[in-house]
């Protein structure tokens, strides 16, 4: 009988490690991930998953228009397709928030 509920005891034991090394930080990674797509906006500078680096030009429901290369190629790709936002991007676009600032100042 003790046995049994060992065997119980241990099983139950591992499903719970099994769920804290797994689901907590997937669910984690997920939130995060959430959180930049939602934070999207025009002009940053992102990266898909298929490589390619480029300026966000339109932000629509499910897709995002993308420009990318010197030829100023237009992509339509779906948000979840972006891997990253470049953090040279976001310095780009606080740069020319202050600019704008700077010159509303002056007027």
């Amino acid at each position: 009988m003790q046995g049994q509920y060992a065997t119980l005891i241990s099983f139950v034991v591992m499903i719970g490690i099994f769920y804290l090394i797994i689901f907590v930080p997937e669910n984690k990674r997920k939130k995060k991930y959430n959180a930049m797509i939602s934070a999207l906006k025009v002009n940053d500078e992102i990266v898909t998953k298929g490589g390619v680096i480029g300026k966000i030009v339109n932000i629509q429901d499910k897709f995002i228009i993308l420009q990318s290369g010197p030829d100023r190629t237009r992509l339509k790709i779906d948000k979840y397709g972006v891997l990253s936002v470049s953090a040279e991007g976001r310095e780009e676009v606080k740069k020319e928030e202050v600019k704008k600032e700077e010159a509303k100042e002056e007027k």
